[in-house]
């Protein structure tokens, strides 16, 4: 197994630059993924590891050693593509083969080696069977038993579930994860999916028009955004836009219009625009009567639609200044609300996160 660096890293395609300028230390073990909207240059940067896109510029290094000057066939890693890449004209048992006969091994050493990896995956007793008698699940252990075979220093799989159906989406990455901490193999994992991102790796990096956005594990990216992009594309938050309007207690007054946000306390001057997010779970709806928690603010909005996703129901309501605000909630009654109606939220100035301003 070994540690990824890649240094300065750029790559482009005519007049785009997919990969621009990326560095990047994985550990030794590590579930790293790429994440990022199509286009974003994460695949090109996960190809340029594996030796199927030139580098042109920076360095690649597995360990000590580096590796983007070598062909893929000597870098010793392992690829699981997109469309699985299985050949049709071959049993389960050859496809996962292929790479050792490739590498010349002795026949004895590959057969006890496919039994192994498919044992791995679930896939014993297939190694007789056609890919075209496979379900698409099964196929995808096909291609991560090839891909394992080889007993590769690094595995990277390119956006390996996308053709898969929700439900087994979910199954599948749960069972790369367990396989990859199993292993203890080092693991690049391309995926424009955030619940996936989130859900399997140790860190994420968000990309963005072949730049890094951020790097970090997926709590502290969702929690902490360092940009309003990253808030944006992990999962779904309100982006609002206002102007300092003076100090309250510990926090600083925020004016959209009509409507008015506490947010953590800011060295901003008063008239300073102000770009902050706040998820919706952050935002607790106030039955009448009732006074927020200690250290809460509130906001005051009208309701405009309710959805309910049973055991979720998600608000939207309408600020004074006619910015809508999306709210979300666990297992809440509808037949107290309906759209028109007035509804205070409360929410902990601590949850929200400014964007380019300093805090106080």
């Amino acid at each position: 197994m070994a540690s990824i660096g890649i240094d300065r890293v750029s790559r482009s395609f005519g007049a785009v630059r997919a990969v621009d300028d990326i560095s990047i230390t994985i550990a030794d073990g590590e579930f790293f993924t790429l994440l990022g909207p199509s286009g974003c240059g994460k695949t090109t940067l996960l190809r340029m590891v594996a030796g199927f896109a030139e580098l042109e510029s920076g360095e690649v290094r597995f360990g000590a050693r580096r590796i983007d000057t070598l062909p893929p066939h000597k870098r010793n890693t392992g690829m699981v593509f997109q469309n699985y890449a299985i050949f049709p004209n071959l049993t389960v048992g050859g496809n996962v083969a292929y790479g050792l006969k490739a590498r010349g091994v002795a026949r004895s050493e590959i057969d006890a080696r496919v039994l192994s990896a498919l044992r791995l995956v679930q896939l014993e007793g297939y190694d007789a069977r056609w890919p075209h008698q496979l379900s698409g699940g099964q196929l995808q252990r096909v291609a991560i038993a090839r891909a394992l075979v080889i007993e590769p220093e690094v595995l990277l799989l390119d956006e390996p579930l996308s053709n898969l159906d929700a439900q087994l989406r979910v199954e599948m990455r749960g069972e790369i994860r367990e396989l990859q901490k199993t292993l203890g193999i080092t693991a690049i994992y391309v995926t424009h999916d955030q619940e996936e991102a989130l859900s399997i790796s140790d860190r994420v990096a968000v990309m963005r028009g072949g730049r890094l956005e951020q790097i970090g594990a997926p709590k502290e990216l969702y929690r902490r955004p360092a940009t309003p992009f990253v808030a944006a594309f992990l999962g779904t938050t309100n982006l609002l836009d206002g102007m300092v309007a003076g100090q309250q207690g510990q926090g600083t007054v925020v004016r959209l219009g009509t409507s008015a946000f506490v947010v953590p306390k800011l060295a901003a001057a008063e008239g300073a625009a102000v770009t902050f997010s706040l998820r919706p779970e952050a935002l607790r709806p106030l039955a009448a009567g009732d006074a927020a928690p200690e250290g809460f603010a509130t906001i005051a909005a009208e309701l405009t639609r309710l959805e309910f996703l049973g055991a979720l129901t998600r608000i939207e309501a309408r600020l004074g200044n006619g910015m809508l605000l999306r709210a979300a909630f666990l297992d809440m009654p509808l037949d107290r609300m309906a759209a028109g109606d007035a509804i205070v939220f409360a929410y902990d100035p601590e949850r929200i996160i400014v964007f380019g301003s300093s805090p106080a």
